[in-house]
């Protein structure tokens, strides 16, 4: 297989502009295998709708001239451990092509306002990093301790049946009960489906009934990945409206919380793990080394001193004290702190905490935002609710119904799943957080992405629903996904043959599993009361 790429137009005056940086006589082949690696090490995965981002009219690049022959191994084999793919995989020519691109306007942007900084800075800087993530234990996501948090949060006691379908021939509706505990080890949901399958308006009647049901009590955070365009907000206003929901499209309006503020500021101890916690998600996601890492550290430390008022700083607080201490130095922690403020992501003021638990949200990622705010931002706001709710403590079984008090839906969840370092945190999430009357629902497009290594999502949701997806073959991986027996697999992938878009398969309780079914769509439900 030959790698002969093209850069963008754009990039093909930054080929030479980098290179000058290097020593002289350095040809333009080093900068291309440079912005490769770093790109990579950004995290930065592409999928199949960002294959077209970067156009190929630019510096063009033979594959003997862009590997020099002894590195192609190498990095060929960089990008099949980056997206889990083999080396004879058709598409690593285009995800080599979209890294070189996305390494150098990375690269670029940070010589563009830096005009100190010079290529002996950058090299420095990302190899003590590279050195640091070799040395690095993995850190622990568990919960950190905060005995002054004072948010108080609505719970739900009851039973919550949630009507899920309709019988193919008798039309007679299909409930599952999913705080149940009697049939039901824990709350958790995973649904597969591919775009146009049916699976978001399922997910938002869900939504819906949980609100009905539980007069509001138990509320739910939904992430869209994806983003919502103005059109499909405009079509789901009736379901705003009646779950009371507040549709919040980043980075154009600030989401309603402070990320740093699952930290106790009083206990001192607390505080000092807390900080250090808030520390290693930036770090985790956003690819700051050490000395970063510190600098990060002391200016949240001092953002606390500040705060003689009892309340918490805010990340522009942070940001600005971090300028403080490096000056006119501009690295990666800089601009994702920057970034992170400059954007507005978060609200510089919450004067209640209990106010966001308490009300539901539809928050929308847009694609303006870089993959590391995104992720950053999203881990953010997870690390929260995962250490609120645990702060908590337990909610009671009543009547053999875990009393329920929130649902995290988050949509496109294989977006997730592309990221290696996002991982830890949710299988922590599904694991740890199953007794809080928490239930975390993930929506995918396959059942594949479930299954990450060593752990599979799929097997820490107890509750899994099957809609169409592309691949319907693959007997073995759906069997596992709907933890289905021997004989409930031979029947189900007889239903599957029959599987049409707004139908799916369960292993809900209710039903004898592998029964092909209609799934309810808010958008029908909506239709039949009218």
């Amino acid at each position: 297989m030959q790698i002969n790429i093209r850069t963008s137009s754009e990039n093909q005056a930054v080929v030479t502009q980098l290179t000058r940086k290097l020593p002289g006589g350095t040809k333009e082949n080093v900068i291309a295998r440079i912005a490769l690696g770093y790109s990579l090490s950004t995290g930065k995965r592409f999928t199949p709708q960002e294959f077209s981002v970067y156009d190929s009219q630019g510096k063009e690049y033979k594959d003997h001239i862009l590997f020099d022959g002894q590195y192609r191994d190498f990095f060929i084999a960089m990008i099949c451990q980056a997206y889990g793919i083999t080396k004879n995989d058709e598409l690593i020519p285009k995800y080599i092509k979209l890294h070189v691109d996305h390494g150098l306007e990375k690269i670029n942007y940070l010589f563009e306002h830096n005009p100190q900084y010079t290529f002996f800075d950058f090299l420095t800087e990302f190899f003590s990093k590279g050195v640091d993530a070799i040395e690095d234990v993995p850190e622990s996501f568990d919960s950190v301790e905060n005995r002054n948090q004072h948010i108080s949060k609505s719970i739900f006691s009851g039973p919550i049946n949630i009507k899920v379908g309709y019988n193919l021939s008798t039309r007679e509706e299909i409930f599952c009960c999913f705080n149940d505990s009697t049939r039901y080890n824990n709350q958790h949901i995973a649904v597969a489906g591919k775009s146009g399958s049916g699976k978001t308006q399922f997910a938002l009647e869900f939504l819906r009934q949980l609100h009905k049901q539980t007069q509001g009590q138990v509320n739910f955070l939904f992430l869209d990945f994806k983003g919502i365009s103005e059109d499909d907000k405009s079509k789901m206003s009736g379901f705003f409206t009646e779950t009371h929901t507040e549709c919040i499209s980043a980075p154009h309006t600030p989401f309603p919380l402070n990320p740093v503020s699952f930290i106790d500021n009083v206990n001192e101890k607390n505080k000092l793990v807390g900080i250090n916690k808030f520390v290693d998600i930036i770090a985790k996601y956003s690819n700051i080394g050490k000395k970063q890492q510190q600098i990060l550290k002391d200016a949240t430390k001092e953002a606390f001193i500040n705060h003689k008022d009892g309340k918490h700083p805010s990340l522009k607080e942070i940001y600005d004290l971090v300028i403080d201490s490096v000056g006119d130095t501009r690295d990666t922690l800089t601009e994702i702190m920057e970034r992170l403020s400059e954007y507005e992501l978060f609200a510089s003021k919450v004067n209640d905490p209990s106010v966001f638990l308490n009300n539901n949200y539809y928050f929308s990622l847009s694609g303006e935002l870089d993959s590391t705010v995104r992720f950053t931002s999203i881990f953010l706001i997870i690390n929260y609710i995962f250490n609120v709710f645990t702060n908590m403590g337990g909610t009671e079984v009543v009547n053999g119904n875990r009393s329920m008090r929130y649902v995290l839906m988050i949509d496109e969840a294989h977006d997730l799943f592309r990221e290696k370092k996002s991982l830890e945190i949710l299988e922590v999430l599904l694991r740890k957080i199953r007794s809080y009357g928490v239930s975390i629902v993930l929506l995918s497009q396959g059942i594949s992405e479930y299954n990450q290594g060593n752990f599979d999502f799929s097997q820490e949701c107890e509750t899994a629903f099957l809609l169409p997806i592309n691949d319907l073959n693959n007997t073995k991986a759906i069997t596992k996904f709907l933890g289905l027996s021997e004989k409930d697999g031979t029947r189900t992938m007889r239903n599957l043959e029959k599987l049409e878009n707004g139908q799916c398969v369960s292993n809900i309780k209710e039903l004898p599993k592998g029964d092909l079914f209609e799934v309810v769509q808010y958008w029908k439900e909506q239709t039949n009361t009218k």
